[in-house]
């Protein structure tokens, strides 16, 4: 029951403090995404942790419309992979940046999930294109996405049980 707290509490926060990540829950939000399974274990991530403000407020420019909050946000957790390890990297990385929103949220940290992979930046390059040139990724990695973290101003309600859409599920068949 508490996996099932933690999910109804969970909710996208852009709204932070500016303050910066203790380091005992940051190191617990990457444990979360080392811990996470990929396909035949392969583990294609890396992730890169961005604290440093100047850098941050580059990145906030790195999508359009979806990175601003990156300004006043403690960290951000940037994750690429390598494509070359497993053709379900996109899963993979999936998965390990929803078990750090999800340690986050358990931890009393904000934060939100910002799509990188297919999306465009505010000058117009691609986002991977922008993190990859601010953060000297090398070319073999591919971004995923970067998950804003910070101290919250204020954490919106929680989900409601009874607000989950039952229909969308199907038994046997569809």
């Amino acid at each position: 029951m508490k996996l099932l707290n933690v999910l109804l509490n969970r909710r996208s926060v852009r709204q932070y403090t500016g303050e910066k990540i203790p380091v005992e829950k940051l190191e617990k939000i990457l444990q979360a995404g080392l811990l996470s399974p990929s396909g035949r274990n392969l583990k294609p991530w890396e992730f890169v942790v961005v604290q440093e403000k100047e850098t941050l407020m580059k990145l906030s420019h790195c999508r359009e419309g979806a990175a601003r909050m990156l300004e006043n946000a403690g960290c951000a957790i940037l994750v690429f992979a390598d494509p070359e390890k497993t053709d379900v990297w996109t899963e993979d990385c999936s998965i390990a940046m929803s078990n750090m929103h999800l340690m986050a949220d358990s931890l009393g940290l904000g934060s939100c999930w910002i799509q990188g992979r297919c999306r465009k930046a505010e000058d117009g390059r691609t986002t991977e294109e922008v993190c990859r040139e601010i953060l000297s990724a090398p070319d073999k990695y591919v971004l995923e996405a970067i998950l804003s973290v910070g101290i919250l101003k204020e954490h919106p309600a929680a989900h409601k049980l009874g607000d989950t859409e039952i229909g969308k599920v199907h038994y046997e068949k569809f």
